[in-house]
């Protein structure tokens, strides 16, 4: 047994995290999934800090928006074995996206190639790493919530002044929570959001 940001993961899912590794470093070569100055700490900089949005959510569906190279999406589908929904505008990630599904059988994946704006699906917990400001993440996902839904958004040093914007905006429950991996990154999270003027 591995521990993987505080999780005890069994070894058949520790490989499975270290094959989408190696896919990861295999496709930079084709593709900019991940910046290259990132590749010798993928662990840390992209597996760890994708992993620790779990100690935040209980079980349940998963969207990720923008998911790009499958952060955080993949890795969360390979630790917690929760339905994930992996939403990728581009076609060649869309494409590696499935490749990574197929080569370590997550069939626990959906891979959506277009914009989160056209579906109609509602997901218990919604994430996005680098996609947008805070703001509007929460503008382009909220048809995709349920009351429920716990928004999840890793975020730099741009934390609290996005968590400022977003309380002009939005009313909820909001929080920023340390990262793990990075001193000057937060976790925003986000329940109850409704817009304000909205009741």
């Amino acid at each position: 047994m591995k521990q993987v940001s505080g999780r005890d993961v069994p070894r058949e899912t520790y490989e499975r995290l270290e094959a989408y590794a190696a896919l990861l470093v295999e496709e930079s070569s084709n593709q900019n999934l991940i910046a290259a100055s990132t590749l010798d700490q993928m662990w840390e900089r992209h597996l760890v800090d994708s992993a620790q949005l779990l100690r935040y959510a209980p079980a349940g569906s998963w969207v990720d928006i923008g998911s790009g190279a499958g952060l955080p999406g993949v890795v969360i589908a390979i630790l917690s074995g929760d339905p994930v929904t992996l939403v990728e505008p581009r076609r060649l990630r869309t494409e590696f996206l499935t490749r990574v599904k197929v080569r370590l059988d997550l069939s626990n994946i959906t891979i959506i190639h277009g914009k989160g704006s056209a579906m109609c699906a509602k997901f218990e917990k919604i994430t996005a790493r680098a996609v947008a400001p805070a703001t509007e993440l929460l503008a382009m996902t909220h048809h995709l919530s349920r009351p429920d839904t716990v928004w999840l958004l890793p975020k730099g040093r741009s934390a609290q002044k996005e968590l400022d914007e977003v309380r002009r905006s939005w009313q909820g429950a909001f929080q920023l929570e340390p990262s793990l991996t990075d001193p000057d990154a937060s976790i925003l999270l986000a329940t109850g959001v409704v817009s304000r003027g909205k009741r």
